[in-house]
């Protein structure tokens, strides 16, 4: 899996490269994609071989690690309906793909889910939720749990409606689908729903916290990372924000967009839910990672769930009951003043509310988020999230828009603009315990890649220049850069080789 383990910490324990010899470090190969675009996928090692995937046209390659020149063992052309090209909000890109049970599962951006033999690329299955030209794609990475594959969709920009699917991973049939908006039978809320917070409990809130029949084209995809819990049995994520961008046009909570679930993995059932974003006013979604660690609290250890919200705080969840523990900004924020732990609101900031007519300025963070998409990794030996992020804020106008499938459904009007401070980029090293930065690194444009955590103390990340960087993971000193030949927004790993050593790899491409 992309973030290597369940808890999403995507943190390597292995160390022959580490702070004493990382300097050294040397290019040991390199393969050409024969693809544009945004190569935001991780290569996953299992065995001797290295599997990869590319942004549109999603082509799979296994490499084999174990033979000179890395020869292409295999290689996979899904094939997928260039119309979907023109409904990728952000981009062709894929946030990378499975292995499990000699399986390798794959999503494509026209809304497919490929099943292949990982040892000759043949396909097994293959599922389809929609046609691109509803407004829906698929760039997340699938996460397979228990026997099932659990897919998502994009397209909160477009009105589409977001789910959570589970596949058989033997067949390829559905076996649940939860919906993020609508009546509770088919979000799959029941009687063993028990939300913290009053504000997210109530019968069918994601029917009356809407305009009559908004819910239907109100957006809160599944487009992020999930994370999953095997002794609770519960399997985390969050959905985007509601459609359209307007607020104005749809008054009320919105539920359950810009929010974070809880769910059984067998049943599907929701056990929680917390809206981070309420009536999300700045499309700031909850799609973020959600990164499982027992913290030592006072009061004792709690399993808690770390989540970098693109609002820009820092939210330690009860992973058990969905409490908010402590929600801390880690960038500059105007949009709101505080989270009330009390009642789990976010506090708005009224100056600040995107309204008809009306430039609103100063906006931080940006629609774009104190963070995105780009996933933070932990480390269990310096107790700290590494948070690849950006400095940016933006002007807003919005206005009236109608809902045609297949089309933007957004009504605003956004000019980012660099935040206050040096550089647009950063990496911070986050304590959650003590709430606050351990460090910081300014980087000159926004860090997109994802972040790699190891037992060698260090953290490896790549800038939009085409730098791949190891700092030291305390003090968050350079220690070693690599020139690449475009820049990264990719997932940077770090495997041990068939010939024993430990390599790091990631994938290098801007679209």
């Amino acid at each position: 899996m992309p973030a290597r383990d369940f808890a999403n910490t995507r943190y390597a324990p292995l160390a022959d490269i580490n702070t004493a010899n990382v300097g050294t470090l040397r290019l040991a190969f390199t393969f050409p994609t024969g693809v544009s675009r945004g190569h935001e996928a991780a290569p996953i090692v299992v065995g001797d071989a290295m599997y990869i995937v590319t942004p549109y046209p999603n082509i799979v390659y296994a490499l084999e690690l174990s033979r000179p020149g890395l020869p292409v063992r295999w290689k996979f052309e899904p094939k997928p309906e260039p119309f979907a090209q023109g409904v990728a909000c952000c981009d062709v890109v894929n946030l990378g793909l499975a292995v499990a049970d000699g399986r390798v599962i794959v999503n494509t951006l026209d809304n497919q889910t490929i099943a292949l033999n990982a040892s000759d690329g043949k396909e097994l299955w293959r599922f389809r939720s929609a046609d691109p030209r509803s407004g829906e794609t698929r760039t997340m990475a699938p996460l397979v749990v228990k026997g099932r594959v659990l897919i998502g969709n994009d397209g909160s920009a477009f009105g589409v409606r977001g789910w959570l699917i589970a596949l058989d991973l033997t067949s390829g049939k559905e076996m649940w689908r939860a919906y993020s908006t609508g009546p509770d039978r088919e979000v799959l809320i029941g009687s063993d729903y028990k939300p913290f917070y009053a504000k997210d409990r109530g019968i069918d809130l994601g029917v009356s916290t809407w305009p009559l029949g908004a819910w239907k084209i109100g957006g809160g995809t599944v487009s992020g990372w999930l994370s999953f819990d095997p002794d609770l049995g519960l399997v985390y994520y969050g959905t985007a924000n509601p459609a359209p961008w307007n607020a104005e046009q749809r008054p009320g909570d919105n539920k359950f967009t810009s929010g974070v679930f809880a769910r059984d993995i067998v049943t599907g059932h929701a056990r929680w839910f917390y809206q981070v974003s309420a009536h999300d006013q700045f499309h700031y979604e909850a799609s973020n990672e959600h990164v499982l660690v027992d913290l030592e609290l006072p009061g004792g250890t709690r399993k808690t769930l770390l989540h970098p919200d693109r609002n820009g705080y820092l939210y330690v969840f009860d992973r058990l009951t969905g409490e908010v523990l402590s929600a801390t900004p880690f960038v500059r924020i105007t949009t709101s003043a505080g989270v009330d732990l009390r009642t789990g609101e976010l506090r708005y900031a009224p100056e600040k509310l995107p309204r008809a007519n009306i430039v609103v300025r100063g906006i931080c963070p940006s629609s774009a988020g104190g963070k995105n998409w780009q996933p933070s990794a932990w480390s269990p030996g310096t107790r700290l999230l590494y948070i690849p992020h950006q400095n940016l804020c933006q002007d807003e106008e919005v206005m009236a828009t109608s809902f045609i499938a297949g089309t933007p459904y957004m009504g605003a009007i956004i000019k980012m603009k660099p935040g206050p401070g040096p550089g647009r980029g950063l990496v911070t090293a986050w304590d959650p315990v003590a709430k606050r930065a351990a460090w910081t690194v300014n980087e000159d444009f926004p860090v997109w890649s994802g972040a790699l955590a190891t037992a060698g103390d260090l953290v490896f990340y790549g800038t939009m220049d085409g730098w791949f960087k190891a700092v030291d993971a305390k003090s968050g000193k350079l220690l070693w850069q690599f020139k690449t030949q475009s820049g990264i927004v990719g997932q940077p790993i770090a495997y041990r080789g068939p010939d024993g050593k430990e390599y790091i790899a990631v994938l290098s491409g801007v679209g």
